[in-house]
């Protein structure tokens, strides 16, 4: 389980396609702190770290994760979010975040504000997933709080701290983002059988 807080900025330095499969070889330095088998998450999605080598480490990702997210474009020189998951003792700094990735979608517009930033945000609504105003929405691994909440649109704000420390900084409108949906909110959604909130 992790929380949405971004503790690195990874560097994809080599993509190895074998088969379906693509082994993304990243270079940061939370890596010297890596174990085989432990789960990153990368820009939203749990990985399985397979192999260290000092700063440099790798992980898999499967074709239904490089269909379903957008780390099927990830090439040399990609920045992408790492957070380790969070310790049993650990504090709750933003929310729960399983590192599933619920759809992509799609950077419609970036507007900086005085030193913050406003970024907008479409996603399919036919999936069944929904935002909901001042709730919480993890974007490529970073947990952000949601406003204009419409059926299939989102805004959200983001702090010089958060844009300057994440891959946010290089998102662009038209470019594909991981979109987990709040686990809250999606059993709610269920048991009630809304359809939009």
């Amino acid at each position: 389980m992790f929380t949405g807080i971004v503790e690195a900025v990874g560097e994809v330095m080599k993509v190895e396609e074998q088969g379906t499969n693509k082994t993304f070889t990243l270079v940061s330095s939370l890596a010297k702190d890596f174990k085989i088998d432990q789960s990153i998450n990368h820009n939203g999605v749990c990985l399985t770290v397979i192999a260290v080598d000092g700063e440099s480490y790798q992980v898999t990702a499967i074709e239904e994760t490089l269909l379903k997210t957008n780390l099927g474009a990830l090439a040399s020189g990609s920045k992408v979010n790492l957070e380790r998951c969070m310790p049993a003792n650990g504090r709750f700094d933003g929310h729960i975040v399983q590192g599933h990735i619920d759809q992509t979608g799609i950077c419609t517009n970036v507007e900086e504000r005085d030193g913050s930033w406003l970024f907008d945000f479409e996603y399919d609504a036919t999936n069944g997933n929904i935002t909901v105003e001042k709730g919480s929405i993890c974007i490529n691994g970073v947990s952000l709080t949601v406003f204009n909440s419409e059926q299939s649109s989102f805004r959200v704000a983001i702090i010089p701290y958060t844009y300057s420390f994440t891959n946010f900084h290089f998102l662009r409108a038209g470019d594909s983002v991981n979109l987990e949906f709040d686990i809250l909110g999606k059993y709610i959604k269920r048991i009630l059988g809304v359809n939009a909130l």
